[in-house]
């Protein structure tokens, strides 16, 4: 086999590999989307002075179900258990619902990571010169907060589109799912596993480089997402 013939070969997959890796990113940037806004109402909610206790009880659990059990499992589970009560759900909605319920957990912790690494002291001294707290947060806390998360935010939109591969178990077309049906017709599964995964390494490359183009943009610091570990500020381990 010559360069020639397997680049011929790649580029025929080319068409599958592209649907799949627009479903891709379609799938992971919604689950993104909706686990930022659920994981902020959640640690909004664990905060919150009405019931205090009952509220954090209520998210410390949502966020130990969702990042104590596989990803696979929460996906199963969701597909699986509204059939059982005759209810079928389009396994794109289900996808991007268990997902952005997953990422939620994990963006709680890294925003409640962010909010904790701002200075009790600057924000003693804004209330002392009788700034509302609402002005406090605005333009104290949510700017440092911002700032200190945006790596951990980054690496975990990339963790959700390597684990978007997941779905392709309840049938959702997008790049692994595209990658097995090719695999399944021509018997050629190195070569065509090869190319799915650097088209999922172009896919991350992309988001890691967004992320540090926008942090040195909007913050102006030098490689804002040099930091980019997964593990920091409540991130995936």
């Amino acid at each position: 086999m010559n360069a020639a013939t397997l680049a011929e070969r790649l580029s025929a997959y080319l068409p599958v590999l592209l649907h799949g890796a627009g479903m891709t990113l379609l799938v992971s940037a919604a689950a993104i989307l909706i686990g930022f806004a659920l994981g902020a109402a959640l640690l909004g909610l664990s905060l919150s002075g009405a019931g205090r206790g009952l509220a954090r009880a209520a998210v410390a659990a949502y966020v130990s179900f969702f990042r104590g059990t596989p990803l696979l499992v929460q996906l199963l589970m969701a597909f699986y258990l509204p059939s059982a009560f005759g209810l079928d759900l389009p396994p794109l909605l289900v996808a991007i619902a268990v997902m952005g319920l997953n990422s939620a957990a994990f963006q709680c912790e890294i925003l409640r990571a962010g909010l904790a690494a701002v200075p009790a002291g600057q924000i003693e001294a804004a209330l002392s010169f009788g700034i509302a707290p609402r002005r406090v947060f605005r333009h104290v806390q949510l700017p440092q907060m911002a700032r200190a998360v945006w790596p951990a935010v980054i690496s975990e939109a990339i963790d959700v589109v390597k684990n978007s591969a997941i779905v392709s178990v309840i049938a959702v077309a997008e790049l692994a799912r595209g990658a097995r049906q090719i695999a399944a017709a021509n018997f050629r599964a190195l070569e065509v596993y090869l190319a799915a995964g650097l088209t999922y390494l172009v896919l991350t490359g992309a988001i890691f480089l967004l992320g540090a183009w926008l942090g040195r943009r909007l913050w102006g610091g030098p490689r804002a997402a040099s930091r980019m570990l997964p593990h920091e500020a409540g991130g995936r381990p």
